[in-house]
């Protein structure tokens, strides 16, 4: 008994042995490297900020609660980021920009180069157009602003805008666009702008300025840097809710840079294109501005384009990966106050029909019409804030609410009260205060004109997806795409 126990044992414990014998390792898949990536940068945009646009897109529809984004929607994977830099836990956009474009963080104001201010440090862009990809760098902000700078440049301090301008063609990327090229207060004239503009058609670049001109002359063009409207004084690109017809937007912009850099990927020996686009700079701008009806319309232009990509994904779903994180939170922006209790009314926000810095335009001219802020008449100054904020008309002021405003304006006119500067820009303080209203109107509060070290989100959809899911660090971010695209060290 005990022996034939033991026979059929064995016969078991081979046949189980057998059966492992014979069964092969599970085969390790790698994923297939993408040929078409879009790397988004959403400027100064936290987690709260993209909130903001999809409360104020449902309240404005009289829903209770947020209407999702599309990429919210749409995207599979959806995480956060941490920001920090090796100089402190509140980042600038050029360390930021620095670890997003390359992997390797740095300290606040470098601008691709490590800590000792010298040691060129290489973005994933220069690296994947080194092995075939064709390169392409937007923003809505200037050229040679931090975070595209930080996709091709090297400087010790983000403020050499000359010396990083120079710098555009080195890197020998096929597509650069912006508004225009940004220079420091020292090198700040028309001839340096030219200078910078000149370099880069010496380098064999076609340089245009506007739709037009694009269209005519960049469009088939070998190499492009594709300007902003010429009659359009500014570093950065009219805020969405400023656009007029005919000017550059970041829509166009995009656009542009998908059919030029899919053109250029199919030519002989490409192994596909690599886009990196700032497509939400100057969301940064209205939140040090702490202006909450152009922060929400600024991320509804950078949906937008996280569309436009999704629809090219579609197309080429087993090629294609999208991702779009932010450099860091600004403004420290909450939804809800205390003074509001528990509610918020972002849909007041539409009554706003622009951004606070064309605001302040329109009252300047408003004022030089009538000979100078002094020769203004309070009814005069209330009519242009009916017509900018809605204020008295659909957005009701109580008494001391008026009486802020018109006390301001007195001391405006007076000399007493001096204008409120914010990182980019100055406001009187009357219609500092008037922007003040709407967002307490609205029930958000922000804590600071500055960064801060709130998480940003991380949304990616396409190859190599997986790798971005939970919580993130923004140097990882670029360690990863290296990693998909098998540009490890």
């Amino acid at each position: 008994m005990r022996r034939t126990f033991l026979f059929a044992l064995t016969l078991l414990v081979g046949a189980t042995m057998g059966v492992y014998a014979k069964k092969q390792p599970a085969k390790v898949v790698e994923p297939k490297q993408p040929k078409y990536v879009f790397y988004f940068i959403t400027d100064g945009t936290g987690v709260n900020t993209l909130q903001l646009a999809e409360y104020y897109m449902g309240q404005c529809k009289g829903i209770m609660g947020r209407v999702p984004l599309f990429m919210n929607a749409n995207y599979p994977v959806v995480g956060v980021s941490a920001t920090w830099c090796t100089s402190s836990d509140v980042t600038d956009s050029a360390a930021s920009g620095t670890a997003l474009a390359s992997g390797t963080k740095t300290y606040s104001g470098a601008i691709g180069v490590a800590t000792d201010s010298v040691t060129p440090i290489y973005s994933v862009a220069k690296r994947a157009h080194d092995i075939g990809y064709v390169v392409g760098i937007g923003t809505t902000a200037s050229v040679n602003h931090a975070t595209p700078g930080a996709q091709f440049a090297h400087n010790k301090s983000r403020q050499n805008y000359y010396d990083i301008g120079l710098q555009v063609p080195e890197a020998g990327f096929e597509f650069y666009a912006g508004s225009r090229f940004q220079l420091e207060r020292a090198k700040n004239t028309p001839e340096n702008r030219k200078a910078l503009e000149d370099n880069c058609r010496k380098a064999g670049y076609v340089v245009t300025k506007g739709l037009a001109e694009y269209e005519a002359k960049g469009k088939n063009a070998d190499k492009v840097v594709m300007l902003q409207d010429a009659d359009i004084n500014s570093d950065d690109m009219p805020y969405w809710l400023d656009r007029k017809p005919g000017q550059v937007t970041i829509v166009d912009q995009l656009r542009a840079e998908i059919d030029f850099l899919y053109r250029k990927s199919q030519e002989k020996g490409c192994k596909g294109f690599y886009l990196m686009n700032e497509i939400g700079g100057i969301v940064d701008h209205a939140c040090h501005a702490n202006d909450g009806a152009a922060a929400a319309h600024e991320v509804l232009a950078v949906d937008s384009c996280m569309h436009i990509a999704f629809e090219f994904y579609k197309e080429h779903p087993d090629e294609t990966l999208i991702i779009l994180t932010a450099d860091h939170e600004t403004g420290g922006l909450t939804l809800g106050r205390q003074s509001g209790g528990y509610k918020i009314q972002t849909d007041v926000l539409q009554y706003q029909k622009c951004s606070i810095s064309e605001a302040n335009a329109h009252m300047a001219a408003l004022a030089k019409e009538k000979g100078g802020i002094e020769k203004l008449t309070w009814e005069e100054v209330k009519n242009q804030l009916k017509a900018d904020f809605g204020y008295w008309d659909k957005v009701k002021l109580t008494e001391e609410e008026e009486k802020r405003l018109h006390d301001l304006f007195d001391k405006t006119v007076s000399g007493d009260a001096a204008d409120v500067r914010t990182l980019y820009m100055s406001s009187r303080a009357f219609m500092s205060e008037a922007l003040k209203i709407m967002q307490e109107k609205a029930c958000i509060a922000w804590t600071t004109g500055g960064h801060t070290a709130g998480l940003v989100p991380v949304i990616v959809c396409g190859v190599g997806q997986e790798m971005f899911t939970a919580h993130n660090d923004n140097a990882q971010i670029a360690r990863n795409i290296a990693k998909i695209l098998n540009l490890e060290k």
